[in-house]
């Protein structure tokens, strides 16, 4: 059991060229399939957490692991909207652009005062993941844009800024923490509290 978090972690790693591939062959049924496995990467992020933390193998590194690997799905599913929409997702590139400047900002940020990138799992940007996991299911599975799209980019922009927020705020790097709010507590002194949410 103490493997398992690694393991999901790997497994949603290794979807990443799998759902690229599948989005390359184009057509109906690739499309259906990758959402089914972006709906299946989600609960192997979902469920790494709660392991990892029933078992006691939480930590900086698996955190870490975590977060890098997240960015390499969720990337790969924005790869696979454009090899199958390349008209939609280009007619929307404002949006597009300002979430990739806004995740490069939280990089550049964090790594300029810890050397370090960025391991919050902060509660806005699960709650952006979630905003993702709609707009992909409208891109991929119906070829649509509309609100779940402009929901994503808001919650997007939102939640960088809460990021860079946290980063600034903290005296020292740490993983794990749900807000700007609680980053300013723990500037000021005050003891953190462990704040469990879905991952």
């Amino acid at each position: 059991m103490k493997k398992l978090p690694y393991i999901l972690i790997a497994t949603r790693f290794i979807l990443a060229p799998v759902i690229l591939l599948l989005a390359y062959l184009k057509g109906p049924e690739p499309r259906f399939l990758i959402l089914a496995l972006m709906y299946f990467g989600l609960l192997t992020d979902i469920f790494d957490g709660i392991i990892a933390r029933k078992t006691g193998v939480s930590s900086e590194k698996l955190r870490r692991l975590d977060s890098q690997t997240d960015l390499v799905f969720w990337l790969s599913l924005g790869f696979a909207a454009y090899f199958l929409n390349p008209e939609l997702i280009k007619n929307e590139w404002p949006g597009i652009l300002l979430i990739f400047i806004m995740e490069a900002l939280c990089y550049i940020v964090s790594l300029s005062k810890f050397r370090k990138e960025t391991c919050t799992h902060a509660f806005l940007s699960k709650m952006w993941g979630l905003s993702l996991l709609i707009a992909f299911t409208y891109l991929i599975g119906f070829q649509q844009t509309g609100w779940a799209f402009y929901l994503a980019v808001g919650l997007g922009f939102i939640s960088h800024i809460d990021v860079i927020l946290i980063v600034l705020l903290l005296p020292k790097w740490q993983y794990d923490v749900p807000s700007s709010y609680h980053a300013w507590k723990i500037r000021n002194g005050k003891q953190r509290k462990k704040t469990v949410f879905f991952n």
